[in-house]
């Protein structure tokens, strides 16, 4: 795709930009990524304040029609070109490693960069009005946290410079619906450097949100077949080996803890969960299971912990503490089929109360390294793809993106203006039930092999509630929201009034408070605004006396008096236990 191309070739002129404007610059590399490409930079101070001058310079570089010109060097060559680039040198060591691999350069203008590309012909290609440098971020060199911090110029490129200007009015609907900012106006959350990055705390608002999500799953879940289980937060190192976690998942899970540093008695180190898995296993077998037993379903609200690097961290979106809607399934060969189906249906059946409407699906297939029998693989594999049939879904296939354990379905939210979000993932699992010897009695009286279902349909609940706040804008559906109507007395004399209010209020099991402060009512109506009050009920003399109330409903605004029965009968609608 030459666009491609074009950010690829762009990011070799930032560089060649910086270059003559900061002599003695040491470069590390220079990709494209989504919408555009970046360039990383040591031994040079450059501020966000810096990039109109680069941008500048890229522009008067571009009009110069300079070409991109490749040359195949030995590795004798390339250390000679780069004797003073130690990023380069380390980069043409590693490559030098396999004697089969070329090694490539492309010189454009008086910069030189080692490179495989493909690039454009010379600059004249570059719309020279539908690129923009955005950024500066440090970035550590090859994403180690040990090695150097870089600087980081960011930049997005287009074919035209409409395009160009569509992608800057996504980025500022992107901007209003960030959930980071509506958790900060709608008092639901915050991060706190003093606690650590990616740990949430939950304000008031937020924890009540949380808590009616976590309910209405757990109903769901329990009216479905699954049985409440409830598992501890650490477990012995030996464990984690036992279920490979240790061998294939160690970059993603915390340091253990090792207890000999703290008692003598403890010979035993611990690990922090990553997972829930092992523990619903160990209550799996602590019995003997026959086939009439099966399915049996296990879920959890379990919070694991993962360590994911500093930089990937995103407000609630990509966390260290995740609340998981976990569980796993049981079941016997036979059921797989049926089981993925009914999964599938819930699944549904949530998004739709939910009101999510727009989702991707993703079967992701077998990839090169897996255990397993293949036939044990197309069986797990066709028990999906008969699901998806089944319902009559679309999906996309993801060949060879599955785990290494089999074959899963992932299920990607598009929200209000197009971006994907992972929640849902169904995970069939032929790895756990070997490690551990998970079995049940079949029809013959012989022990055979259980099939396990991972599945969590919100996945991370803090990564689902981040979701929801950019997919609604802040403006949740009714019985989601953590303060459903606020009841604003206009005076003293009307705070009798506006408590019977509240009383009828509550005994309707709505969440309703009563502003009551040393305010204007218009400043309360603007704060209940600003922090999406679905209604705001402004009571005075007349409210008074016909028992009514004046109603503000959000993004309406003032929709006039109404009895308060009548409210009582409109709002009762919205409360209806979902089914």
């Amino acid at each position: 795709m030459k666009i491609e191309t074009i950010r690829h070739s762009l990011s070799h002129i930032l560089a060649l930009a910086v270059q003559e404007l900061y002599p003695g610059v040491k470069f590390g590399i220079g990709p494209t990524i989504e919408n555009g490409f970046y360039y990383d930079f040591d031994s040079v101070k450059i501020i966000p304040e810096d990039l109109p001058k680069i941008e500048k310079k890229m522009k008067e570089l571009i009009k110069k029609n300079l070409k991109f010109e490749k040359k195949v060097v030995s590795r004798l060559e390339a250390k000679k070109i780069f004797k003073d680039q130690p990023y380069k040198l380390e980069l043409i060591e590693e490559k030098s490693k396999n004697k089969n691999q070329k090694l490539t350069i492309y010189k454009s203008g008086k910069f030189i960069d080692l490179c495989s590309g493909p690039h454009i012909k010379s600059t004249k290609e570059i719309p020279i009005d539908a690129f923009k440098l955005t950024k500066i971020a440090g970035a550590y060199w090859r994403g180690d946290e040990k090695n150097q911090m870089l600087t980081r110029i960011y930049g997005v490129a287009f074919e035209t410079k409409e395009e160009l200007k569509k992608y800057f009015n996504f980025q500022k609907e992107a901007e209003k619906r960030d959930h980071r900012i509506l958790g900060q106006k709608m008092d639901l959350f915050h991060i706190d450097e003093n606690i650590g990055p990616g740990l949430i705390l939950w304000h008031p608002k937020g924890a009540l949100l949380k808590k009616t999500i976590i309910d209405y799953a757990l109903s769901k879940y329990l009216s479905n077949g699954y049985q409440l289980v409830d598992t501890p937060h650490i477990a012995k190192l030996n464990l984690w080996k036992t279920s490979g976690h240790l061998d294939f998942y160690k970059e993603n899970m915390m340091p253990s803890m090792h207890m000999s540093e703290i008692g003598k008695e403890e010979k035993d180190d611990y690990q922090i969960k990553p997972m829930n898995c092992p523990f619903h296993i160990a209550i799996y077998k602590t019995k003997i299971h026959s086939y009439k037993d099966l399915p049996i379903r296990f879920t959890e609200i379990g919070t694991v912990y993962r360590y994911e690097k500093s930089g990937t961290l995103h407000g609630l979106t990509r966390v260290r503490q995740i609340s998981q809607d976990d569980a796993h399934i049981f079941c016997t060969p036979k059921q797989l089929s049926n089981e993925i189906l009914s999964t599938l249906r819930l699944t549904l059946k949530i998004f739709k109360d939910f009101g999510i409407k727009d989702f991707n699906i993703y079967l992701a297939t077998k990839p090169d390294k897996f255990i397993g029998s293949e036939k044990i693989w197309r069986k797990a594999e066709n028990s999906i793809k008969y699901a998806l049939k089944k319902l009559n879904l679309k999906y996309q296939l993801d060949p060879g993106g599955g785990a290494f354990y089999g074959p899963k379905i992932d299920i990607k939210i598009k929200d209000a203006i197009g971006r994907e979000w992972q929640c849902t993932t169904i995970q069939i699992d032929l790895n756990l039930p070997e490690r551990f010897d998970v079995t049940f009695i079949n029809e013959k009286g012989k022990k055979e092999r259980v099939i396990m279902i991972h599945r969590a349909l919100l996945g991370s609940l803090e990564r689902f509630i981040g979701i929801l706040l950019e997919y609604y804008s802040g403006n949740l559906p009714f019985w989601l929201a953590p303060e459903q109507i606020w009841i604003i007395p206009i005076g003293k004399k009307h705070i009798k009034y506006a408590n019977f209010v509240n009383k009828q209020l509550t005994t309707h099991n709505l969440r309703n408070k009563i502003k009551d402060e040393n305010e204007t009512v218009s400043k309360k109506i603007r704060d209940g605004e600003i922090q999406k009050i679905p209604y705001i009920l402004v009571v005075g003399d007349m409210e008074m006396k016909n028992k009514s109330v004046r109603v503000r409903q959000r993004e309406k605004g003032d929709i006039g008096e109404m009895k308060l029965d009548k409210f009582l009968e409109k709002i009762s609608k919205k409360t209806k236990i979902l089914k």
